[in-house]
């Protein structure tokens, strides 16, 4: 066998090697650590590197060579962190802008790590028209189609058979068009429970949450660059946040006003001009809170409150007169709560998966990839 495979090595014209991988710095190897912990912590610095302290104590993170002083210098000198101006006494630290990108494409690798950065990435409808994807038949050639669309064996064919060779001349007539699926825009408001529910029982549910957000933004902004995704929290009140806040994000204590959450994003969708708009709801409890006319807020966390439950299902049958999807993926898996999802998702007539932590960002990503369906209007 020995000999067989060095003759193959020598006609080959190859030279294998056993592989080896690249061996990371000191740096390299805690800048890692750093990463996953810094979601963890909701962006706090120095809480972070405590957590590296407590690690270090069983795994020997730090060593004499290269201390935690050395590593803390290393940070601040490739743009990671910085001192926190808003400290009067100089102690603390914030992370950078180059931080809050770094972790969100490592969720996305994490998550969604066999996808990579396209030039164009839209979805497809039912609908033929300009676009990436080959529907695999041709057309005629019609005014306003991309040179780049057309099939230039099968318009020289025609051109011989409707000339012949002796009077050969390319007409208007003579060309076909590779026909592709039409480019779709989507325009998604991801909504996001902070509720206190997010860290009860002894489980973070909070910290996945964040990584999927991270993780489908980056997917947006690399592999569907003209797509659109915003962000919404709802605890008592819904509010909208920014990309860079995503890392920083955490729970409060907070009851579920579902509805402000819903009210906020057919908001934010209303605005938007792309014809295929969503909404995408992670959320583990049910809905337990309402605004008030008068500021205040009614709350009842015992069972399911008609008098929320009801409410919520006007925003889905609102949502749905839009045109407007909601997918639910809901965390808990307690029965009764999982029939209101089952009757929420029907008044919109939209989708509701009931899953673990596990799993969750593959779906989201299928899901979106699969929202292809709504006409152009």
């Amino acid at each position: 066998m020995e000999e067989y495979n060095q003759n193959i090595r020598k006609h080959s014209g190859f030279t294998f090697t056993k592989y080896e991988e690249e061996e990371k710095s000191p740096f390299e190897r805690l800048l890692e650590v750093f990463q996953e912990l810094i979601v963890h912590t909701s962006g706090d610095v120095d809480e972070t590197l405590d957590w590296m302290d407590q690690l270090n104590l069983e795994y020997n993170l730090y060593t004499d060579d290269y201390t935690k002083a050395d590593f803390i210098e290393d940070l601040k000198k490739h743009g990671y962190i910085r001192d926190d101006e808003d400290k009067p006494d100089g102690k603390g630290m914030v992370i950078t802008a180059k931080t809050e990108q770094i972790v969100r494409q490592r969720a996305l690798d994490q998550i969604f790590g066999e996808l990579r950065k396209s030039g164009k990435g839209n979805h497809k409808t039912k609908h033929t028209g300009v676009g990436q994807d080959k529907t695999g038949e041709m057309r005629s050639y019609s005014f306003g189609d991309s040179i780049d669309q057309i099939a230039i064996t099968e318009s020289v064919k025609n051109a011989f058979t409707n000339n012949g060779i002796d009077d050969f001349r390319l007409t208007e007539q003579d060309l076909v068009v590779n026909d592709t699926h039409h480019s779709a825009q989507m325009s998604t408001v991801l909504m996001i429970d902070i509720s206190h529910s997010m860290i009860l029982y002894g489980e973070d549910r909070i910290t996945p949450a964040k990584k999927v957000a991270m993780a489908l933004v980056e997917l947006i902004k690399t592999r569907y660059p003209k797509d659109s995704i915003e962000i919404i929290v709802f605890g008592n009140d819904a509010w909208p946040i920014k990309v860079k806040d995503l890392p920083y994000l955490q729970v409060g204590p907070y009851h579920t006003n579902t509805v402000a959450g819903l009210d906020l994003a057919l908001g934010l969708l209303r605005r938007k001009k792309h014809a295929n708009r969503q909404i995408f709801m992670i959320t583990d409890g049910k809905p337990s809170c309402l605004n008030l006319p008068n500021g205040e807020y009614y709350k009842n966390s015992f069972g399911l409150d008609p008098h929320i439950t009801d409410k919520c299902m006007n925003k889905a049958k609102e949502a749905r007169k839009l045109n407007i999807p909601i997918t639910t993926f809901m965390i808990a898996q307690d029965p009764y709560l999982q029939q209101f999802v089952e009757e929420f998702t029907a008044a919109n007539q939209g989708k509701a998966f009931y899953t673990g932590l596990k799993g969750l960002g593959q779906m989201i990503f299928e899901d979106y990839e699969k929202n292809k369906k709504r006409n152009i209007r």
